[in-house]
């Protein structure tokens, strides 16, 4: 399985709050924004405190993906 944060930036967009504006707000590293950028794992302390911020739940933010595996 793998993350997705899609959800987020659209909740950003529709709610007008600039990606810097919720990581300064948040107090979130430089680095773990990134993360969130390239979906890849984030703490779930980190997802909790976006959800607070946002007043949504952490199904509103990002989703679980399984992988795509080819049979060879």
């Amino acid at each position: 399985m793998r993350i997705n944060y899609k959800k987020l930036w659209i909740l950003l967009a529709e709610r007008e709050i600039a990606p810097a504006t919720l990581r300064k707000d948040l107090n979130i590293a430089t680095g773990t924004m990134t993360k969130l950028r390239r979906n890849e794992e984030v703490a779930i302390s980190i997802l909790l405190r976006i959800c607070e911020y946002l007043d949504c739940n952490i199904g509103d933010i990002c989703d679980a993906m399984k992988n795509n595996v080819e049979s060879i």
